[in-house]
């Protein structure tokens, strides 16, 4: 069975930030957006809480260090990279602010260009 690969989309500085993450979180990473295209689920995948269902993250862990790439599929054929960053919070397991409204803001803006498009 044949699936057809969904393409993927970064947005903002998504990719140049995903660039400075350790190769090998980057080929870890890769390998988990490129399952996504394929529509299946990797294993180092979690649902993003804030924006409903079709958000999600992969984690990667490095020499103690944790990165993350959220990404929706809301857009029927597509995957968007809504923001790659290192997840510096020192208190407890709480994304930094300044993340979250990223991320809120970039996907809004996913939507609102979906919906421009559909017209």
């Amino acid at each position: 069975m044949t699936h057809k690969r969904k393409i993927l989309y970064w947005e903002g500085s998504s990719k140049r930030d995903f660039k400075t993450f350790p190769v090998s979180v980057q080929k870890d990473m890769g390998i988990g957006l490129f399952v996504v295209q394929l529509g299946q689920t990797p294993e180092s995948v979690r649902s993003w809480k804030g924006l409903g269902p079709g958000v999600y993250e992969l984690v990667g862990d490095h020499r103690g260090d944790t990165f993350r790439a959220v990404y929706t599929l809301r857009i029927k054929e597509a995957i968007h990279v809504l923001h790659a960053f290192q997840k510096k919070s020192k208190s407890g397991i709480a994304t930094p602010r300044p993340d979250v409204e990223l991320i809120e803001k970039r996907f809004k803006a996913v939507l609102t260009r979906y919906a421009e498009d559909r017209r």
